[in-house]
């Protein structure tokens, strides 16, 4: 598991922090939580959370990588660790041993924020639910032989033909489109 916290600039000029979870083994991606003042105590919340949410799953988390952020205290580590997750912080200044997370907030950045007036707090957790849900649900991973995280007991679709029927689903305001064939 990775967790990185990442910054949205709204149209006022209000500076808010995503901190987000993201699995390695699934790409799974999971928000933890908003805020306009990253805490040490905040940061520490949220983790508990998280692994309240994760529930079973949590046994199977090996490893947490994060960044060397002051907002990543002792009490923060102390968490997963309490579980048996080994904290690994990456090296000073290298991005890509986070590569993962860094890859996920790309994506959230590119595809959805980027192309987005946000305005505040409630329309950026609207924003950022919607993309992860369209991340998590429907959104193919070439790691995962082109499906979604949540898609992966099922099997790969079937290759569409000249008279399948597709249907498209618009989300965030048609800003990204989710297409599936129908029966």
């Amino acid at each position: 598991m990775a967790t990185d916290l990442f910054h949205i600039d709204t149209v006022f000029l209000r500076r808010w922090f995503v901190l987000s979870f993201i699995d390695h083994g699934t790409r799974s991606a999971h928000i933890a939580g908003i805020t306009r003042h990253p805490t040490g105590p905040w940061i520490t919340q949220q983790a508990r959370n998280c692994l309240m949410d994760l529930g079973d799953h949590a046994k199977s988390i090996k490893f947490l990588i994060r960044d060397r952020g002051a907002y990543f205290t002792d009490s923060f580590d102390s968490v997963f660790q309490a579980t048996g997750i080994r904290v690994v912080p990456t090296l000073p200044a290298v991005p890509r041993m986070n590569a993962i997370a860094e890859r996920w907030i790309g994506s959230c950045r590119r595809e959805a924020t980027d192309r987005i007036l946000i305005t505040g707090e409630r329309h950026l957790r609207l924003v950022i639910r919607e993309y992860a849900e369209h991340y998590n649900r429907h959104r193919p991973h070439r790691s995962l032989g082109q499906r979604a995280p949540n898609r992966l007991t099922k099997p790969e679709p079937l290759t569409a033909t000249d008279n399948t029927r597709i249907h498209r689903r618009d989300r965030l305001g048609g800003l990204i489109h989710e297409y599936t064939q129908v029966a």
